[in-house]
């Protein structure tokens, strides 16, 4: 047997160490385009999860202010509903009794405080005098919403739409009390949330909520 037939049999049974190295470096390229295809698909996946988890957060805390403020009950001792452009103080009705709920934004968190249910004018007073004192960090106040650079609230009053901080007509007190008279509750609340950049919210949202009758 001739020195080229054994060189042509010697090649027939393997590769050279040149196309080896280039069958890894194609099997290197196709392994790195396919990890990129992974990563992007793992990736758009986490935003969605992301965008996802947000939209249910905004969800449930529109849905517990609207619940509060369907609920509210004009009281004797304290004011029904009250904004001063820092807090919205509210008295709702709960089945033990009247509750005291206020929400505040501090720090761009969307906080609510809420006070124990009350079946006394004192006890809700006491309650009311608290809800002045909160300075953001008590235990009892809960962070609804993270990422909130402002707020709004409006009050419909004589068929508009007008700034909750204005004046209104005046309540018609009850019968026998000797509280001073008080502005009467609108038939409507307009919120308005502004979110900050970054928060996984876009732009912003407005709500508006119809009061429930008063019992």
């Amino acid at each position: 047997m001739t020195t080229a037939e054994i060189t042509g049999r010697q090649r027939e049974q393997g590769f050279t160490l040149v196309e080896v190295l280039v069958a890894l470096v194609v099997m290197s390229l196709m392994a790195a385009m396919a990890w990129q295809g992974v990563d992007g698909m793992i990736r758009a996946r986490d935003t969605s999860q992301r965008r996802l988890e947000a939209t249910l957060r905004l969800n449930t805390a529109l849905a517990q202010w609207q619940q509060d403020l369907v609920s509210v009950q004009e009281a004797p001792a304290v004011p029904g509903l009250r904004f001063d452009g820092a807090s919205l103080q509210l008295t709702r009705r709960t089945p033990t009794g009247l509750q005291l709920i206020v929400w505040s934004l501090r720090d761009g968190r969307w906080l609510r405080w809420a006070g124990p249910s009350a079946t006394l004018s004192r006890e809700l007073q006491d309650s009311w005098l608290r809800s002045q004192q909160l300075q953001g960090s008590e235990t009892s106040q809960v962070a609804v919403l993270e990422g909130v650079s402002e707020w709004q609230v409006y009050f419909f009053r004589g068929n508009a739409w007008s700034n909750a901080q204005s004046s209104g007509d005046p309540a018609a007190p009850a019968p026998g009390a000797s509280a001073p008279a008080r502005q009467a509750l609108p038939s409507g609340v307009r919120l308005v949330l502004t979110f900050a950049d970054g928060s996984g919210y876009a732009g912003g949202v407005t709500r508006d909520t119809v009061l429930g009758p008063q019992q």
